[in-house]
């Protein structure tokens, strides 16, 4: 198992993970056609920011992404797994990846948006959640989540 910078060309199968990973929730084919933008990952998203996957015998089978917000503070911007490997400790061991990478960067504060259903994952991930916001879909939260490094 490795997590390695996204391709450019992986554009497609980071797109097909997040929608499948998002699906996995319970959202609607509608729901998800309705999300189209927000869950696709575009050639230009890899290319301008930092995306790095998650492979394993031989296949993608998840990634995460990340926003410098400025010089103090990060944005976890995607974290997403193949249902199939969900509650593997796949998500697991992608945030601590991700915890690694940044250290030396000098970073104070992440952030992210969290899937209503993700919250408690973050929570044992030692993120706190700071507020939420309501989404397209009526009385569906956002947590807003973070942790203070």
């Amino acid at each position: 198992m490795t997590v390695e910078k996204a391709n450019i060309a992986d554009n497609e199968i980071l797109t097909s993970i997040t929608k499948k990973s998002k699906a996995y929730w319970g959202y609607s084919v509608e729901q998800i056609q309705k999300w189209e933008k927000n869950l696709t990952i575009s050639q230009d998203y890899i290319r301008d920011h930092s995306v790095f996957k998650l492979v394993y015998n031989d296949l993608i089978i998840g990634y995460y992404s990340y926003v410098f917000k400025n010089e103090k503070v990060i944005e976890l911007d995607n974290l997403f797994v193949l249902p199939e490997h969900i509650g593997k400790g796949f998500g697991k061991y992608l945030v601590l990846d991700f915890l690694n990478r940044i250290k030396e960067t000098g970073i104070k504060k992440i952030t992210l948006d969290s899937e209503p259903h993700a919250e408690n994952f973050y929570s044992k991930m030692g993120f706190v959640k700071v507020g939420e916001f309501e989404t397209s879909i009526k009385n569906r939260f956002m947590p807003i989540m973070e942790m203070k490094l």
